[in-house]
């Protein structure tokens, strides 16, 4: 059943996004709307000038710091229902970074689910990823290809933790680039923080407070700048983002050795391209089999997927599977 804007549908795709027509509500939507429904609050999800917003309560200060204080934001608890018009709604735990949500729509009996972004995994930093089951299924599909098989976590942190105790012996600063709403956070909460000193970007410091608010084991950090960059030099290690490689803020941290912890370091060359000394794939994003094992434990019948490497994703689907799986 791919979507569409016949009445009969409970999601369809228009210019503004993901709409449910009974409900008159869009999810994630790309322009101004009324009413929009917020899966977290990364800002391709959580954008602004939305006349008002629904998310959940965990994640609900996050997005108001995306959109702007003057928004309009609502939140709503994990697994509270919600009569919207002529659907009841609910949000259920992600897995992706604090506060994300998997939006749940029921109408007549009929149960779609909208994923967002997501992963399965552990992650001490957020809610554990919660199934839903349903009959439609809208997946995300960054990483939709069985190239993509994800590591432990507790390996990448303990290769993460070797590399700083080498950067320590060779007497130079380490710099992990990082997102600064989620991974920096995830990896905050994995790394061994009885080597040393710990530097954050401002961008990174804004968020970990809400993640200590929440009760996360954010260790001790230092906001990382002029006057305090002697507390990390050749010892320390400062989580920033990556739009600070080659930036003067940076520099005054040398010498450092660079490191990028992402699932797209796990692509051939990336490392690479970017003049890293080190990539770490660490994604807050699900792998192929994750996928899979999701899609098999909600029963869902109706596959929708985007993002990423949905026709691929839609045709093994189809082919292998025998779903009803098609891209959005």
């Amino acid at each position: 059943m791919p979507l569409d804007d016949s009445a009969n549908s409970l999601l369809c795709l228009k210019d503004e996004g993901l709409y449910c027509p009974k409900g008159d509500f869009y999810i994630d939507p790309r322009k101004s709307v009324d009413r929009a429904l917020i899966t977290h609050g990364h800002s391709d999800h959580a954008r602004p000038y939305m006349k008002s917003y629904l998310t959940s309560e965990t994640g609900r200060l996050i997005v108001q710091e995306r959109v702007g204080k003057d928004a309009k934001v609502e939140g709503i608890e994990y697994g509270k229902s919600l009569k919207i018009n002529d659907v009841t709604v609910s949000f259920h735990p992600a897995g992706h970074l604090l506060g994300s949500s998997q939006i749940r729509i029921e109408h007549k009996g009929f149960v779609s689910c909208v994923a967002g972004d997501y992963k399965i995994e552990f992650d001490a930093s957020c809610e554990a990823f919660e199934v839903v089951p349903c009959h439609q299924f809208i997946t995300e599909s960054t990483f939709a290809l069985p190239v993509y098989v994800w590591q432990s976590p507790e390996s990448v942190f303990s290769g993460i933790n070797a590399w700083w105790r080498e950067n320590q012996a060779k007497g130079i600063t380490s710099v992990l680039f990082a997102y600064a709403l989620g991974k920096a956070q995830r990896v905050l909460c994995g790394i061994d923080p009885s080597i040393g000193p710990i530097g954050v970007h401002g961008s990174v410091d804004i968020f970990n407070r809400h993640y200590l608010r929440e009760g996360y084991p954010i260790p001790e950090t230092i906001r990382a700048s002029r006057d305090t960059k002697e507390n990390f030099k050749g010892q320390g290690i400062i989580i920033a983002p990556g739009s600070t490689q080659n930036s003067s803020w940076l520099n005054q941290f040398a010498p450092y050795s660079l490191a990028f912890a992402s699932g797209w370091m796990a692509v051939r060359g990336a490392r690479r391209r970017r003049a890293l000394d080190r990539g770490f794939v660490l994604s807050d994003h699900v792998d192929w089999k994750g996928i899979l094992q999701t899609i098999d434990a909600t029963g869902a019948e109706h596959i929708g997927a985007t993002h990423g490497y949905s026709e691929a994703l839609v045709r093994w689907l189809n082919e292998d599977k025998g779903l009803d799986a098609y891209t959005i």
